[in-house]
């Protein structure tokens, strides 16, 4: 199974066949590319993992210019997860390289990848349900801040970081619901605190796991809107 269109040029990124099936799609927000001849974003050079003698990517080439947008599509099984994961830094890969803006990050961990500027969602949904939707939201952006543990500030007093999650919330439709719990939102608008969480950082590498997920038609028009929105500017991997 493939799929492939791009609103100018040529496609050059792709994947080669994945767990037995070729999974691969290219779209691009028109006229977001910041400039010709700029390094890429994100590269994938002949990515290769295989767990014990299965070999589940098998030479996933992919290369994503500034502020393109890139959607990788293929049925189950077809290696989706695991791609998202080796790019992501939770699996590393058996053979080949994943470079982010240049720089090789394989064997980082996770945290390591997301400080060099690439942020993922989760196609479960990951928030803290017992915190409100501002918290969560600020949370997001305390790192991307320079704030690190301590017990001697106190978080209402930290104006930036207030000023920022305040903005977030806004660029996610959630301005209305500045204090209520996460847990008690819709499934919808948990996803867009998510979404939320995930730019909070201020990367410039941004991964979405199906981001639209069980979701009807009606959500999924609008989630794609606030996904277009909120991510302008910025690299987006989609998985679907």
């Amino acid at each position: 199974m493939s799929a492939s269109a791009r609103s100018e040029g040529p496609p050059r990124a792709s994947s080669a066949p994945l767990g037995g099936s070729a999974l691969h799609g290219v779209f691009s927000k028109s006229g977001e590319a910041k400039s010709v001849g700029a390094p890429y974003s994100l590269e994938l050079k002949d990515l290769r993992k295989s767990f014990g003698k299965t070999e589940i990517i098998r030479g996933a080439n992919l290369a994503v210019k500034p502020g393109e947008g890139v959607a990788i599509i293929g049925p189950n099984g077809a290696g989706k997860s695991t791609l998202f994961n080796l790019i992501s830094g939770r699996f590393e890969p058996t053979s080949g390289d994943v470079l982010l803006n240049g720089q090789r990050i394989n064997g980082k961990k996770p945290f390591e990848i997301n400080r060099m500027g690439l942020s993922r969602s989760f196609q479960i949904t990951n928030i803290f349900p017992k915190l409100s939707v501002f918290e969560n939201l600020r949370c997001g952006v305390l790192w991307s801040l320079g704030y690190k543990y301590t017990f001697f500030k106190f978080l209402a007093d930290l104006d930036d970081a207030n000023e920022r999650a305040e903005k977030l919330m806004a660029m996610i439709k959630l301005d209305k619901k500045h204090d209520v719990l996460a847990t008690n939102l819709t499934y919808a608008e948990q996803r867009a605190l998510e979404i939320g969480i995930t730019i909070a950082g201020g990367a410039g590498v941004i991964l979405l796991d199906e981001p639209t997920a069980g979701m009807s038609r009606s959500e999924t028009s609008r989630f794609i809107s606030l996904i277009k929105e909120v991510t302008v500017g910025n690299t987006l991997l989609t998985f679907e």
